[in-house]
């Protein structure tokens, strides 16, 4: 096999949020202002040093862990009600992370799809807000409707398989730790798109690189 086939043979699978869409600071600052109406302090900045991508049931659990519980029914509410302020905020403020979009076009020839720790609502909604949804049309993959969250790496695992790839033919490209460590341990090459080199640190069997049009030398750089 050539290696501009082999290349083509692999199918790539995007986190969104940090990756996609630039949109964690949104829900940093929505969090940062939501989290503590019900009585569980938080900061925007919080979010952005130790939860960036993780789940949002797991930081209201490490939260109440730290505080308090909250009242039975409580958690459901506040889940409900960040999720509608963050909604309207990408409907409104949301863009691409920068030179994602030539990115998309350059790997047009690639199979690929979306798998993500958010809802399947918030996906489609980032990727419409954004004019990415052409890129990926029906191909997102959402841990709410399959029931497993990143890091676990069976989220990306399900995807593959949904894909039609097997774990070694699929590339990961995720910003977070926690999409990082799911790719690795999933058997997949990983791509960290590292937005804070300064501070974290690429895992050892990653690619690291800092802005979306270092990606198609990455891949290129896995077809050999």
């Amino acid at each position: 096999m050539s290696s501009a086939n082999k290349a083509t043979s692999f199918c790539l699978l995007f986190d969104c949020d940090g990756t996609l869409v630039d949109s964690e600071i949104l829900l940093a600052e929505v969090m940062g202002d939501i989290l503590p109406e019900y009585g569980l302090p938080f900061t925007a900045r919080q979010y952005m040093q130790e939860f960036r991508g993780v789940r949002f049931h797991t930081i209201v659990q490490t939260l109440e862990s730290r505080f308090q519980p909250l009242a039975e029914g409580r958690s459901a509410t506040l889940e409900s009600n960040m999720r509608a302020r963050m909604e309207a905020r990408m409907r409104t403020e949301l863009i691409a992370i920068e030179g994602m979009p030539a990115a998309l076009a350059q790997l047009n020839d690639y199979a690929k799809a979306v798998v993500s720790n958010g809802p399947e609502r918030k996906i489609r909604c980032a990727l419409e807000s954004t004019k990415l949804s052409h890129y990926f049309e029906e191909r997102l993959f959402s841990a709410y409707t399959l029931n497993v969250w990143k890091p676990d790496p069976e989220l990306y695992r399900k995807a593959a398989t949904a894909m039609g790839y097997l774990p070694e033919h699929c590339v990961v490209i995720d910003d977070a730790a926690v999409g990082v460590q799911a790719g690795l341990a999933a058997g997949m090459h990983v791509i960290h798109l590292n937005h804070f080199p300064e501070e974290e640190k690429t895992p050892e069997g990653a690619i690291g690189i800092r802005h979306a049009s270092e990606l198609l030398a990455a891949i290129t750089y896995l077809s050999f």
